[in-house]
């Protein structure tokens, strides 16, 4: 059974107002007093946000569990020092950045000037374990087509600076400002792989490895392939979804690999419209079918996504859990979905805010 294991990012918010507080030093200052949670939160981009790890499961139900727990920690230390944690990928009010004061922050400021301030954005991502680099590049050039799917499923990011975009997930749009963020061409092999993440490095665009913001990557920590195309999702049994689906995909495209089936070759062209239409449309409308890149109902895509997976999924047990939240996505609505139907009610971003806070950790 392959491990996986899933990285959120959390805004910190004012729990009255909604608005983004700066306040992660002095979150983790509180969390690492605790040993047991030393390795668990970590500093990000922005004093607004908190990211937390889980460690590698095999159990859906236990990485449920972590999860559900990590975002009540979380919870518990920012309420310490008056503030609260909202799964949100962006914030829906107006807010002003502030970038953290380590080197690398603050090279990354310089270098990419705005496109640094303003990404105040949250994602989860997903590490499956792999065998080898080999099997992981292999896992990489033959899941491509899907991960627009994934975007549609966690969308959770329709507002910007106050006002509504039109967009289900929005950050994925700001994310892609970053010069090495998005899909990519096939590899074919470990060796080709690590020849391009070394030539983007030579360039010094980037400063490491750890800054080749792929869709799909092998992790530059652990003997994973990361998944990065996720909004942070509002409620943590997407976030289980999530993982599960791309283990799913990790295994099934690990298995056509053996078998020597060669991956589908869609450009990067076609798969960042693909992304496009995911980040516009979310589940409200059609997306790109990942064979055909058509436009297709976003519910026959989603199924597509669960039959692509299904022997992968009966395998490891669950099969009939993907499906059952699958539906209920698509019958409730994502994140996405659930801000905008509270802004619809109630004219306000505020309430937005505080709606989903209680959600994060319901």
């Amino acid at each position: 059974m392959r491990t996986v294991g899933v990285e959120e990012e959390l805004l910190l918010v004012d729990p009255e107002t909604g608005e983004p507080q700066a306040l992660s030093a002095a979150v983790l200052a509180r969390a690492t007093r605790e040993l047991a949670e030393q390795d668990v939160f970590e500093k990000e981009l922005h004093n607004q946000m908190l990211e937390f790890a889980t460690h590698p499961q095999s159990g859906m139900d236990e990485l449920a569990e972590e999860i559900v727990r990590i975002r009540g920690e979380a919870a518990r230390h920012a309420g310490e020092i008056g503030c609260t944690v909202a799964a949100l990928a962006t914030s829906p009010l107006p807010v002003r950045p502030s970038i953290g004061m380590n080197r690398r922050y603050q090279w990354m400021a310089e270098q990419y000037g705005i496109a640094t301030r303003e990404q105040l954005v949250c994602g989860c991502h997903v590490h499956v374990s792999v065998e080898s680099d080999e099997e992981g590049v292999a896992v990489v050039d033959r899941v491509r087509p899907w991960l627009s799917v994934l975007s549609a499923l966690s969308a959770n990011s329709p507002f910007w600076q106050g006002k509504e975009t039109g967009y289900n997930s929005y950050r994925s749009r700001v994310w892609q400002r970053w010069p090495s963020a998005g899909p990519t061409e096939l590899f074919g092999s470990a060796e080709r792989y690590h020849q391009r993440v070394a030539a983007m490095v030579a360039t010094g665009t980037i400063l490491d490895e750890a800054m080749v913001y792929f869709d799909a990557r092998l992790s530059a920590r652990y003997p994973t392939v990361e998944v990065r195309v996720a909004d942070v999702c509002l409620r943590a049994e997407t976030a289980v979804l999530v993982a599960t689906l791309v283990r799913g995909l990790v295994e099934t495209a690990a298995r056509e690999w053996k078998a020597g089936e060669d991956p589908v070759d869609h450009s990067v062209s076609l798969l960042r419209l693909a992304d496009w239409r995911a980040a516009r449309s979310g589940l409200t409308g059609d997306l790109l079918h990942p064979a055909t890149m058509r436009r297709t109902p976003a519910e026959t895509v989603v199924r597509a996504l669960l039959d692509h997976v299904e022997e992968a999924l009966a395998d490891s047990g669950d099969l009939e859990r993907a499906r059952a939240a699958c539906a209920e996505l698509l019958r409730h609505g994502n994140g996405a979905r659930v801000q905008r139907e509270v802004w619809e009610r109630t004219g306000s971003l505020r309430s937005v805010v505080t709606t989903c806070v209680r959600q994060t950790q319901s």
